[in-house]
């Protein structure tokens, strides 16, 4: 062979093939470098797929999300929670306790009226007809028993003095006259019969005497002076109040006018409407707390009288509780709330009365959780005004709120406003 068929140039078809060879290797390896850097993400890709598939699946479970927190059975998203920190209660007044078993008794309340203890009231009346000479009482005045409320000039009243004063002369001489015929019956001057006439006589001026005493008495009346037989000192027959008058200087008055009325306001009477479904409560000395309805006051006392009869038109019976009333706080005339307590019962769970509230027209508990408070819906039972009982939505040693829950109140409806916004 010759050298310059060594050295010939290659045909078309071998150069073709060459760089198809060439250009597939180059394509074979921009593919591996392309899979190569592709492959992490495509990792991170199926790797989230299947998280999310397994989430989906425990939320079809019912598992809690990653914001809610599970808490007596129910699960608390972080909108339903009201966050507070101990300074934050400390400073809006709100105080812990919890809830568990109570005595409370049980409460019925009743309407009723303070009215005058007509036991220290009394109608003042002359007991004689005259003229009223002079009035020392006012309306409204405090008087002490025996002092003089007003004078009247009777013409009665001076008979009967003149009667006592004449009997006494009588009496006087009937006494010299016995005094002289004991004398002479023991000197056997005179006879027994003189000395026994004269101890009659005597014996019957003094009845004659004591009569006349015990009428003015009677009246009210003392034996007066010579030179003041007519003159009637009207006086008050106890402590008490003028509440009301109706006598004037100068006035003709009967003898059973009634001039003065005086009522000792140390103690009063709350005169409480009975209906008759509730007879079966009431009861002598059973406790009560007396309540203004127009004021804030407060008394305690017992029921000292139950009426035994029923108001033909009303059907309803009166009870009184006798109160104390030093300060003259409870005014006649004022009307009030009786609270009656029953014997007590013990209850499983209650809290106290302070912290309950209404919220969407539901008594509802504020609970202590992590971080802060919930609205806690209940349903409640009897109550005595200090505890009331939970029949359910607490279980006994939950903390809740005590007081200052209506702080949280405030705090819920302002966020229920945000989020409605």
């Amino acid at each position: 062979m010759k050298s310059a068929d060594i050295y010939k140039k290659p045909s078309l078809s071998v150069i073709i093939a060459a760089l198809i060879g060439v250009l597939t290797g180059a394509m074979l390896l921009a593919s591996i470098l392309f899979l190569n850097k592709t492959k992490p993400a495509v990792d991170t890709f199926i790797a989230t797929k299947h998280k999310n598939a397994a989430g989906n699946a425990n939320v079809e479970a019912g598992a809690p999300h990653a914001e809610e927190k599970p808490h007596g059975g129910q699960m608390i998203s972080d909108e339903e929670k009201i966050v507070l920190d101990d300074r934050q209660m400390k400073i809006a007044g709100i105080t812990l306790d919890k809830a568990g078993p109570a005595r409370i008794s049980s409460m019925t309340s009743l309407a009723g009226e303070i009215k005058f203890n007509e036991d220290r009231t009394a109608h003042v009346v002359p007991r004689m007809a005259g003229v009223v000479h002079s009035v020392n009482a006012v309306l409204g005045q405090q008087v002490k028993k025996g002092q003089v409320l007003a004078v009247i000039a009777s013409v009665q009243l001076s008979e009967l003095r003149s009667e006592l004063l004449s009997a006494q002369k009588r009496q006087a001489l009937a006494q010299l006259t016995f005094e002289r015929e004991k004398r002479l019956w023991q000197d056997k001057i005179s006879a027994e019969q003189d000395y026994f006439q004269a101890q009659q006589h005597l014996q019957e001026t003094a009845i004659a005497v004591q009569n006349i005493r015990q009428k003015l008495s009677a009246l009210g009346a003392g034996p007066g002076s010579s030179g003041a037989l007519s003159l009637y000192e009207l006086r008050a027959p106890f402590d008490g109040m003028i509440i009301e008058k109706h006598i004037a200087l100068g006035e003709a008055v009967k003898e059973d006018a009634n001039v003065f009325m005086i009522s000792d306001l140390s103690t009063v009477w709350a005169e409480i409407i009975v209906p008759a479904k509730d007879l079966g409560i009431v009861r002598v000395g059973q406790k009560a707390a007396v309540r203004a309805a127009s004021m804030d006051s407060v008394s305690n006392g017992k029921i000292s009288y139950v009426g035994s009869l029923l108001g033909e038109q009303t059907r309803t019976a009166k009870a009184r509780i006798t109160l104390a009333n030093p300060d003259a706080a409870w005014r006649p005339g004022l009307f009030v709330n009786v609270e009656l307590t029953s014997n007590d019962s013990e209850v499983p769970i209650a809290v106290q009365s302070d912290a309950l509230q209404t919220i969407d027209d539901k008594p509802t508990v504020f609970i202590r959780v992590d971080g802060g408070f919930i609205a806690q819906t209940v349903i409640t039972g009897k109550s005595d005004g200090k505890y009331i009982e939970i029949i359910q939505g607490l279980k006994s040693g939950t903390s809740y709120a005590a007081t200052g829950s209506f702080v949280l109140k405030a705090e819920q409806g302002k966020g229920s406003a945000d989020h409605a916004h």
